[in-house]
């Protein structure tokens, strides 16, 4: 948000403007966010594998996020589907955390900020670890998908839901391909480019198959955070995107499924 305020017609805001689109098209009631916890809430002591955020509101980033990001507080959360979501899990043999007391970091408020400017659509935090080794195995995340998708779907009344993924698909923060002087190393362009060409073309086996434990570690120790892109998969189904866009200097990709 920081780069987008000082450049409004850059990069950034063109990727995030294209998604956000279709997201006022669709004019949601909700977003949950697929997304990975960067030690917020969980540590190595308690690290769940997945976790549901349900509370009244939430608040964050905190002080010692990213420089220059907006705080919010008392930021919506779907109560209510949140719980809906949770019993779902149990019921369909998904060990899903309970976090009744959280915050929200930089990789919720980000992509809400863009997407949601004013911030007043509830959110709905669906946390898979994708950060700390070992990593779930990419068939279990899109299953985890798959059971939200179901959950949403047995809701008893109307309900818009947007759904979001949260995270890079390739990147290393401190890591051992860092540069010289630099936070960070470079992503593994060629791993981005096979991620959003499945994407692109529904090839979900083929992603699947190839998003092992080894193929994310070696495609940085952010990786991981594709697993969100996955468990998004498992809830969109076969369908094949609107909109998909590389920003392949970041590791990242942008992109919009729609069911109208």
């Amino acid at each position: 948000p920081l780069t987008v305020r000082n450049e409004p017609h850059g990069e950034l805001a063109q990727l995030f403007g294209a998604v956000r689109a279709h997201v006022d098209a669709v004019d949601p009631d909700v977003l949950l966010v697929f997304d990975t916890d960067h030690f917020a809430n969980f540590y190595y002591h308690k690290l769940p594998v997945f976790a549901l955020g349900v509370a009244q509101s939430s608040s964050g980033p905190g002080p010692d996020d990213w420089p220059g990001l907006t705080s919010f507080e008392d930021v919506p959360v779907a109560e209510d589907l949140g719980r809906h979501v949770y019993l779902h899990a149990l019921d369909h043999s998904f060990d899903v955390t309970l976090a009744e007391e959280f915050t929200i970091d930089h990789s919720i408020t980000v992509p809400l900020e863009m997407l949601s400017p004013a911030m007043e659509r509830p959110m709905l935090p669906f946390w898979v670890n994708g950060i700390a080794p070992p990593l779930p195995l990419a068939r279990r995340v899109f299953g985890a998908g798959c059971m939200v998708r179901d959950a949403i779907a047995t809701w008893p009344s109307q309900l818009r839901v947007a759904i979001v993924a949260s995270g890079a698909i390739s990147g290393d923060i401190g890591g051992p391909h860092a540069r010289p002087g630099q936070p960070g190393g470079p992503p593994d362009e060629a791993w981005v480019r096979f991620a959003v060409d499945c994407m692109r073309g529904a090839r979900i086996d083929d992603f699947l198959n190839a998003a092992t434990r080894d193929r994310l570690r070696q495609a940085g120790n952010v990786a991981g955070e594709c697993l969100n892109w996955i468990a998004l998969l498992g809830a969109v189904g076969d369908r094949r995107p609107r909109h998909i866009e590389m920003q392949l200097q970041g590791g990242n990709a942008y992109a919009a499924w729609r069911w109208d």
